[in-house]
């Protein structure tokens, strides 16, 4: 008893995890309170900053909720953080929580709807340049008046679906019966190559769809949630920002959908990925299946679904609440008028969203301890000291890379909160503090994409229950961002140093 005891701990400790990433996490949990308390705490913070991007980094061993929550406790527990402070961030950063809690939920509830039109999408459109640059434009037209997770979890939910689908009848398991898309063991052998196939075609449209989230979300107020806060503090309406932006974003969105078409074309870094004809023919008769069985009922949910969606659409655009806010509206309406009024039934639409808005939450820790702890200090002061065009390179810059290893929202908040102080004090003319403001803009919403852990839509497909699906993990990740990241950083940097 007492000998296992202590053998059963170990094992329950995260789990099935891997014994070398659990002894890692032990040993990051020793020694942070050596360096916090006893070396320095500056370097300290950087250190766990350094182990929570760790975490992301291996989500498919363990998912980051657990160890990088652990992380986080502690270093609020040693005073690396106060409790107020990391309530302040959780306050501070409410909208994207309710975003998370009831948008992405409202839009499990319209995926049949969603389902549909993308399986006749996919159907129509044989070739696959045309359908990935087609993803893009829409994610980046979505994400211009909608925000990023939302349009993020659309895809997410009808990529799930589609998989769903086929791997259903890779299984030979009739419509009806009871199938777990998650696991292999009834997938039959002479369909596991173009199973393999489909998630390798699924994996690229993803990406594209998530470089298109970026892309779009950088040209207006709405589009990511630090433009909303730059265009406030500078005093632009809806219009004034995408002029000013203008410039950098429309270059940008040009260049990013000429890449996506370059990428499919040469097959490089995970790209190019064909649809194989089994599964094409599978989605086919699937199609014309459901077509067949639609009667007048399901005609009617999916009537109440088009109307909900065109309803978010305007509410969105208008932005006449919170988003999230009128996630919850979406999830009254369509659950009110298609019927699902069990309890259960509608407790699933939360199972995808409330792990990663717990995540989001613990993420926010570890930026309270970045505040705390002053750890981007000295890279804005260093920036602040240049002036004229080279003040917009650097700040552009630095923005971009602690954007890529951190949450661009909150390095977005930092910068635009220093230059604004800057101009109040007088040390910059109103026509540089404009200029300054769409470097931050873009400087946090371009280089971000190199990383999930700058831009949350990345992030929470790396979390989501599709990712191991389809086999991409953090690394593959970072491999087929990083011709995205690269050239379309490049492309933001020198039209905001010539262009503006």
């Amino acid at each position: 008893m007492l000998v296992s005891l202590p053998r059963s701990l170990a094992r329950n400790f995260l789990g099935g995890s891997p014994r070398w990433y659990k002894i890692t996490i032990i040993v990051f949990l020793v020694v942070n309170p050596i360096v916090c308390l006893l070396i320095d705490p500056f370097v300290g913070g950087w250190l766990i900053l350094a182990e929570f991007i760790f975490t992301l980094a291996m989500a498919l061993a363990c998912y980051p909720l657990q160890p990088g929550g652990l992380l986080a406790i502690q270093a609020v527990a040693i005073g690396m953080a106060t409790p107020a402070s990391v309530y302040e961030e959780v306050r501070s950063n409410l909208p994207v929580i309710l975003l998370l809690m009831f948008m992405v939920a409202g839009i499990y509830f319209m995926r049949d709807l969603l389902l549909l039109l993308f399986t006749k999408l996919l159907v129509a459109v044989r070739s696959k340049i045309v359908l990935s640059v087609a993803f893009t434009a829409a994610a980046a037209f979505l994400s211009a008046f909608l925000d990023a997770l939302t349009v993020a979890a659309v895809v997410i939910a009808v990529a799930a679906g589609l998989y769903a689908v086929y791997h259903r009848f890779a299984s030979d398991r009739r419509a009806g019966e009871n199938h777990d898309h998650t696991e292999d063991d009834l997938v039959h052998q002479h369909h596991a190559t173009d199973l393999d196939d489909f998630r390798a075609f699924l994996r690229s449209l993803m990406m594209h769809a998530m470089i298109g989230t970026a892309l779009g979300g950088t040209t207006t107020l709405v589009g990511e949630p630090q433009n909303l806060l730059i265009g406030h503090t500078v005093g632009w309406n809806f219009g004034q920002f995408f002029v000013h932006v203008a410039p950098v974003s429309i270059p940008v969105l040009v260049v990013g959908l000429l890449l996506c078409a370059l990428l499919e074309r040469l097959g490089w870094f995970g790209y190019g990925a064909q649809l194989p004809d089994s599964v094409r023919g599978v989605m086919e008769r699937w199609d014309v299946d459901q077509s067949r069985a639609r009667d007048a009922r399901v005609r009617a949910r999916l009537l109440v679904q088009a109307l909900t969606a065109l309803g978010l659409v305007v509410a969105l655009g208008l932005h006449l609440a919170e988003v999230g806010l009128i996630g919850l509206a979406v999830i009254v309406v369509t659950t009110a008028f298609t019927g699902l009024t069990d309890e259960h039934a509608i407790g699933k639409a939360f199972q995808e969203a409330l792990p990663f808005t717990g995540l989001l939450v613990t993420f926010l820790a570890i930026v309270a301890v970045i505040h705390e702890q002053h750890l981007f200090t000295p890279i804005i002061d260093a920036v602040l000291g240049h002036e004229g065009r080279g003040q917009l390179a650097l700040i552009f810059l630095a923005s971009g890379a602690l954007s890529a290893i951190s949450d661009n929202v909150f390095v977005a908040t930092v910068y635009i909160s220093e230059i604004a102080q800057a101009f109040q004090a007088g040390h910059l003319s109103p026509g540089q503090f404009e200029l300054l403001a769409v470097a931050v803009n873009t400087g946090t919403n371009i280089p971000s994409i190199a990383t999930p852990n700058g831009q949350a839509a990345f992030l929470f497909l790396l979390t989501s229950a599709l990712a191991p699906l389809i086999r991409l993990g953090y690394v593959r990740m970072l491999w087929m961002a990083l011709p995205y990241a690269v050239v379309l950083s490049a492309v933001a940097f020198l039209a905001t140093v010539f262009l503006l």
